[in-house]
């Protein structure tokens, strides 16, 4: 008896190991590198979450240019890595092209939505944690005037620009909103000075709070609003630390809950395929408080922001998705 008892918990070891053995995941990020401090980084984190828990290494590649997309993406399906993760909507095009080659791969895209019977969507409720900062910003502001700057010039930023103007007109209905676009091509997400250059210009106008949702271009946001003595707002990561007691919180963009969740699915034989979508409910967005903000935010503006996100969640207020109409009413 005590024999067999071995003998089924070593065969059911080796199951264990084999069945991890098959998962062999990888992620590609978007243009600007996994170390950008932002959108990708996030990504970044959550794979290195899986590898910290599971024990499970992972494949990764960094992208330099839009051509190599479906070149990267064909290599790790040709080598078996399964799940694969693609950080960003503009990996669509080559996923719907190999992911129909290789029908046994898991793929996963964040950003965007694909229709293969192989494919998780992972989408967001941006214009939840970002009328959450909106909040924020307003009841932060002394002139009255907040701002946005985002990256490229898409529908998916104006989402999280609408969400902010929305939290703003919630905390001060007479707030004025100002609103930029870095560009209209994928360099909008890497490029730091130009979005220094729209900071100040709004800061100019009156802004006191800028708010950045714009990938690496964002860096510079952060940069200005510091140097002209204004608070910026941080994006995706907690970016609180960038620029200490100058950022007054960050809208959490969990992409790295996406990552680790498609990587765990796939290790436990659970993944799921079509609409994956995030927001304040699923914690797949937030706001972020840590010491580095913590002086900044006082308590009436904690208050505010904690009732709107109950309110949020229990469906009080519903929060408008510009995806959905591309009309922002506030």
């Amino acid at each position: 008896m005590k024999r067999t008892l071995l003998s089924i918990f070593a065969f059911a070891a080796m199951s264990a190991s084999a069945l991890a053995a098959d998962v062999k995941p990888a992620i590609i990020y978007d243009l600007g590198g996994k170390f950008d401090k932002s959108f990708n980084e996030s990504a970044y984190n959550g794979a290195e979450k899986f590898k910290a828990d599971t024990g499970i290494d992972y494949r990764d590649f960094e992208i330099q240019n839009d051509a190599q997309r479906e070149q990267a993406l064909r290599k790790f399906a040709r080598d078996g890595n399964n799940p694969i993760v693609m950080a960003g909507f503009s990996w669509a095009a080559a996923l719907e092209k190999v992911g129909a080659e290789y029908p046994d791969t898991n793929f996963a895209i964040i950003d965007m939505v694909v229709d293969l019977p192989n494919v998780r969507s992972v989408v967001y409720k941006e214009q939840e944690g970002s009328y959450l900062v909106g909040i924020m910003a307003a009841k932060a502001s002394k002139s009255g005037t907040v701002s946005f700057i985002g990256g490229m010039d898409i529908p998916l930023i104006r989402k999280f620009a609408c969400g902010y103007a929305g939290g703003a007109k919630y905390a001060n209905a007479d707030a004025t909103v100002l609103q930029a676009m870095t560009g209209t091509t994928p360099d909008a997400w890497n490029d730091p000075v130009k979005g220094g250059e729209i900071a100040k210009s709004q800061i100019a106008q009156g802004s006191d709070v800028v708010y950045a949702a714009a990938g690496g271009t964002g860096i510079g946001v952060l940069q200005a609003a510091a140097d002209e003595g204004k608070l910026g707002i941080g994006v995706d990561s907690n970016q609180n630390g960038i620029q200490p007691g100058k950022v007054l919180t960050s809208m959490l963009k969990r992409v790295d809950v996406a990552v680790f969740n498609a990587f765990n699915d796939a290790k436990e034989d659970k993944f799921t395929y079509g609409f994956n979508v995030l927001g304040l409910a699923e914690n797949g967005v937030d706001y972020a408080m840590d010491d580095n903000n913590a002086p900044l935010v006082t308590q009436d503006m904690r208050d505010a922001v904690e009732q709107a996100k109950a309110d949020i969640i229990a469906g009080k207020i519903v929060v408008h998705d510009y995806m959905s109409d591309e009309k922002c009413p506030y």
